[in-house]
């Protein structure tokens, strides 16, 4: 998904899957997840969706009789992603997925990801219309986290793209007030933990970002994102975290596992080497317990399954794709 954009994977979770897709429900709206579909909390307390995609795609091919695909998808299907907050009735989305982490007693993992002149038109371009649009897309999505837990990871790329000549000029200012802006409206939600993403491991030498970080709100928030939607190892990744984070008063980081399991790829045209790449791996599982005091989670913010653009026979970006889902769990088998 973004042009600029590891650990085996997956021990004894199948069983944990089924419960999520045979437990979806309880109480009196239908709406509820099992407390059974959950990642024990003291070690994961990310809410799992149980209508997920990797969810729907599993239980289907369970009714189709393909046991073995089900299986791996199922791989998927038990872990926490993250939700990519839509710009359609935002507070609503917003609302409906922080309750229903609640009643699971977990935390809900958001992506805001609606700045203007986003992704420099590529895959994901779009965005905001312009900053009074992004300013009431972020009120919303605030309004609807309300005084729940929820992690907010904002803007994947949108300070990367400020420091590596993508963005025109012309916008930086805007995006910098912008993103300092998002994070004081999210902030004032008394259980919302902000991540102010800064980008991936392809960057050697932190310097180039410390600025940018600070002048986008950095100091504020609760931290900074590495790595979203990007394949860098685990190692290589925290690294370059505990660099940046000296950098900038020692904020600590979570760092995006969900697709670095084999690292990075390294045939083909080496500018598309991020987008939907062959061979790859689902990384280490989503946690708290990284052992290491600077890095807060390993998390899945990019879903694994969904395609980074129309690249090597992928969809539009965002779009589900089970065969690739199943290349990730096979390759971290």
């Amino acid at each position: 998904m973004y042009r600029s954009r590891t650990g085996r994977a997956m021990a004894g979770v199948v069983g944990a899957a089924a419960l999520l897709l045979t437990g979806c429900s309880s109480g009196d709206d239908g709406n509820q997840p099992s407390k059974a579909s959950q990642q024990p909390r003291e070690t994961d307390p990310y809410w799992v969706n149980p209508e997920g995609n990797a969810a729907r795609q599993a239980a289907s091919y369970r009714e189709d009789g393909d046991d073995e695909k089900a299986a791996l998808i199922e791989e998927i299907a038990a872990q926490p992603v993250a939700e990519w907050i839509g710009t359609e009735n935002v507070e609503a989305e917003t609302r409906r997925i922080t309750e229903s982490a609640a009643k699971a007693d977990r935390d809900a993992l958001l992506v805001l990801y609606n700045i203007p002149h986003r992704d420099c038109g590529q895959f994901s371009r779009g965005g905001a219309a312009d900053a009074a649009a992004y300013r009431d897309f972020v009120d919303r999505a605030a309004e609807g986290i309300g005084d729940r837990r929820a992690t907010v990871i904002l803007e994947p790329d949108a300070v990367l793209h400020l420091v590596d000549s993508c963005t025109p000029r012309e916008f930086h200012e805007e995006r910098y007030q912008l993103l300092r802006g998002a994070v004081d409206r999210l902030k004032k939600q008394p259980n919302a933990k902000v991540y102010l993403d800064a980008g991936n491991a392809g960057w050697s030498n932190p310097d180039v970002l410390q600025e940018p970080l600070r002048r986008a709100g950095i100091d504020k928030a609760d931290g900074f994102s590495v790595n979203v939607s990007n394949f860098y190892p685990t190692a290589e990744s925290a690294e370059f975290g505990r660099k940046l984070s000296e950098k900038v008063g020692g904020k600590p980081f979570v760092i995006d596992t969900s697709r670095n399991g084999n690292g990075s790829y390294t045939g083909g045209d080496p500018k598309e080497n991020w987008c939907n790449p062959p061979g790859r791996a689902l990384g280490e599982t989503p946690t708290v317990e990284t052992g290491d005091p600077l890095v807060d989670a390993y998390l899945w913010i990019k879903r694994p399954g969904e395609s980074d653009g129309e690249c090597k026979g992928g969809p539009k970006a965002g779009d589900w794709w089970p065969e690739y889902a199943l290349g990730l769990a096979r390759g971290a088998e």
